[in-house]
């Protein structure tokens, strides 16, 4: 009797299931999530989201509600099969059926909302990002006192996407009554990115700085060219990016520093898992009024989740200057953890 049920319940599943058949053979089972592009993705039970060439596909059948869109723009939704060629939709006024080359994006009914939403939303919609605060002190013989503050936020839509950025340190050391600052940084910026083609696009930004141990009293930075999406799949994002930009920087021994330069460089986002995430931005100025110097801008953030909306963040910061200020040296570290809070989707 107990087999007869299992034997049951597993049919109903089974039947219940998506099913993607290759032309090598090979069959996944699950539930369709999107087609995009070539690729088609399917959420299964034991391998997560898989994803495989939409021309390498022999047959599909998935019996929920998808919606399809055809070439021209044609949008239809319902039961969907595919098998030699043709794609059959079980619309609710009437079947419809296409040459599966002519099938531009297939999603299901989370992706369409998804998609839906990022028709026509307001400048104040679609925010995602996270802020981090870490704390820590030392009493005794020694004491110390170290602030740090990080926010990140970014508006992404289906052809453009802008971002912020602010970083802050403020560390202190007293001994023997003696109290000294040890670290006070400060930096922000705003970006902006335009998709041209599918794969390319046009940035600008707007970056700022303070370095109270570099004697930085500001850096103004502001910069734009092209980028490339090298690699681009739900896990792993690689943007190439290079261009052209001005800065002016005034530190207190006096020195003013102003040049145009070119910026090359690399945007690197992983997801390590279903909780953790690693993030690096890496770009190197060429100051053009004299060749042999340049600066480098590297970061780096591995955030885990730790509950609901919370975060443990590690974070790296380089910055080197070829030629620093009389008397400092030419690399600034900072390295930085704490609790962080993520909003949006």
């Amino acid at each position: 009797m107990r087999f007869s049920v299992c034997l049951v319940a597993f049919v109903a599943i089974s039947a219940s299931a998506d099913v993607l058949v290759m032309k090598n053979g090979d069959r996944v089972t699950g539930s369709v999530v999107k087609k995009d592009g070539k690729t088609i993705t399917l959420k299964t039970a034991s391998f997560g989201d898989v994803t495989a060439a939409w021309a390498d596909v022999a047959s599909l059948e998935a019996a929920a509600p998808l919606t399809v869109v055809l070439a021209g723009g044609k949008t239809v939704a319902g039961a969907v099969n595919e098998s030699e060629g043709t794609v059959k939709i079980a619309a609710t006024e009437g079947p419809v059926t296409s040459p599966a080359a002519e099938v531009v994006a297939i999603r299901n009914d989370a992706e369409e909302k998804k998609w839906e939403r990022l028709q026509h939303p307001t400048w104040f919609e679609l925010w995602a990002g996270s802020a981090t605060v870490g704390l820590a002190g030392t009493g005794g013989n020694a004491r110390t006192n170290s602030l740090t503050v990080a926010f990140n936020a970014a508006r992404s839509t289906n052809t453009d996407k802008t971002y912020l950025s602010f970083t802050a340190i403020d560390a202190s050391a007293s001994v023997n009554g003696v109290s000294t600052q040890t670290a006070k940084a400060v930096s922000g910026g705003i970006g902006y990115d335009h998709q041209l083609r599918p794969r390319l696009f046009v940035n600008v930004f707007n970056n700022y700085e303070f370095d109270k141990f570099q004697s930085l009293d500001l850096r103004f930075t502001l910069g734009g060219g092209l980028g490339y999406n090298m690699i681009k799949t739900a896990r792993r994002q690689l943007d190439l990016i290079g261009g052209g930009s001005y800065d002016r920087a005034n530190f207190s021994t006096p020195l003013v520093q102003s040049a145009a330069a070119v910026y090359w460089g690399d945007d690197f986002n992983q997801k390590l898992g279903a909780r953790s995430t690693i993030t690096q931005r890496f770009r190197m100025f060429n100051d053009l009024n004299a060749g042999h110097e340049f600066r480098t801008v590297f970061d780096a953030v591995a955030a885990t989740k730790i509950g609901r909306g919370f975060t443990w963040n590690l974070a790296l910061n380089d910055r080197y200057e070829s030629v620093p200020a009389p008397g400092r040296k030419s690399n600034d570290w900072l390295y930085t953890t704490g609790l962080g809070y993520t909003f949006g989707k």
